[in-house]
């Protein structure tokens, strides 16, 4: 009983092993010093706070999300002739840029290339893109990065590392070593496009790792081509492990930092670089015609001020519709989110979080000697209590000062009373201001 019971642990501590050794990246990366472009960068990515995700490709036509080559387990060459109806004649990167602004995001991220290897940008590395494989004839990507320059908002790129479609991707993960350093020379060849063609890039978005997770992706190669292009661009990857040496950014999919309630970070740890959390408006990122799982503006400038209360950012998706248009139903919920950034985005942009854990009743941001409390669920207590603020209080003020705050301060923490609390009102503000 005894052995059996040793033989037991053992093999706990060895499966504990391989579930922590699964969140790191297995090979050899060279030591990155950042530059001070880059670092500045980053602060300024940790200023923005919020971003406008767009998924868009030719598998908008048919309307079941991003995936749906995979899902529908439709051939490559069958899926490819969605291209001929890929025809956006509605497109206007202005009017995309201009939806974005008022919504109060300071960036925008768009999928030059997806899973299913079609590139909505001009690329000489491939023929299946946007100006070779359709009849629209123009680079979106070109057109958003004008308007995104005329406008001061950030343009980043996602790109997918996977590919269902070339044949060198499948003949590398089945094992061919030739084939995989082909399909690499590729992306590093689209890669140098994106970086060269399309001005300043703020970011680029890593997407797909996970479909091989032990593989050797050459990131020793990809990022350095990346930072001796274009020093300051920051990259993400949205691998679901551990921060790889060269990365600039750490993501969370559908999750906030340090939670797993997305099911894809599991075993990871929150980093010290600048954060990111990825969230859709309904369920897909892609277009969906059948997809109603709209999220309320409410859930989500809640999601907005949790990630910054975490020290993160929000990137939130959108996916238009075939013709080029961005579907009413994320116009109308992002107008309102602008109304509200433009009322309350000082508690939000330049600030850091961190400062409490999350409370029932909310969280906590910061800037400077000013700290925002969020009371974004009120407690059925006639107070707010938020521990373990060890910095002395000097005052509390409702958001717009109209109102002095009594306050007690203990060693556990400060008592906030507040004279009543608005159980509608999304996100009830109070400037604490420390000495």
């Amino acid at each position: 009983m005894m052995m059996k019971k040793n033989v037991l642990f053992l093999l706990l501590v060895l499966m504990g092993y391989t579930l922590t050794a699964q969140q790191e990246y297995d090979y050899p990366m060279p030591e990155y010093t950042p530059t001070e472009g880059n670092l500045e960068a980053r602060k300024a990515f940790q200023d923005m706070k919020f971003g406008m995700f767009i998924h868009w490709g030719i598998y908008s036509v048919l309307g079941d999300g991003e995936w749906v080559m995979f899902t529908q387990k439709i051939p490559y060459d069958t899926y490819g002739r969605l291209a001929k109806f890929f025809d956006p004649e509605d497109f206007d990167a202005k009017e995309w840029v201009k939806i974005a602004k008022a919504a109060g995001m300071k960036y925008i991220t768009i999928t030059s290339r997806h899973h299913d290897g079609f590139s909505m940008f001009d690329s000489k590395a491939t023929d299946y893109d946007i100006i070779d494989a359709t009849r629209f004839g123009r680079d979106p990507l070109k057109e958003l990065a004008e308007a995104c320059k005329e406008e001061g908002i950030q343009l980043n790129f996602y790109y997918s590392l996977l590919d269902w479609g070339r044949d060198d991707y499948k003949k590398g993960k089945k094992g061919d070593k030739e084939a995989w350093n082909q399909y690499v020379e590729f992306m590093k060849a689209q890669l140098t496009e994106l970086l060269t063609n399309y001005g300043e890039i703020g970011v680029i978005w890593f997407d797909g790792h996970w479909d091989q997770k032990k593989a050797d992706w050459k990131y020793d190669e990809i990022y350095s081509l990346i930072h001796k292009l274009s020093p300051s661009t920051l990259i993400a990857n949205n691998h679901h492990i551990q921060p790889i040496l060269g990365e600039d950014i750490q993501t969370f999919e559908r999750d906030l930092p340090g939670e797993n309630k997305g099911g894809y970070s599991a075993g990871v740890k929150v980093s010290r670089l600048p954060l990111e959390s990825c969230a859709t408006m309904a369920k897909s990122w892609g277009f969906n015609l059948k997809d109603k799982n709209f999220k309320s503006t409410r859930q989500l400038v809640h999601f907005l001020v949790k990630a910054a209360g975490k020290n993160g950012n929000l990137l939130l998706n959108v996916g238009p519709m075939p013709n080029g248009e961005i579907q009413p139903e994320f116009v109308s919920t992002l107008k309102e989110m602008g109304e509200w950034t433009a009322k309350y985005g000082e508690a939000i942009y330049g600030t850091r979080g961190g400062v409490i854990k999350p409370q029932n009743w909310g969280t906590v941001t910061r800037k400077d000697k000013t700290l925002y409390v969020h009371v974004l669920n009120p407690p059925a207590e006639p107070y707010i209590f938020i521990p373990e603020l060890g910095e002395k209080v000097k005052s509390v003020t409702s958001f717009d000062g109209g109102e002095r705050i009594k306050f007690k301060q203990v060693k556990e923490g400060v008592f906030l009373y507040p004279s009543s609390l608005d159980d509608e009102s999304i996100d009830t503000i109070f400037r604490m201001e420390i000495r």
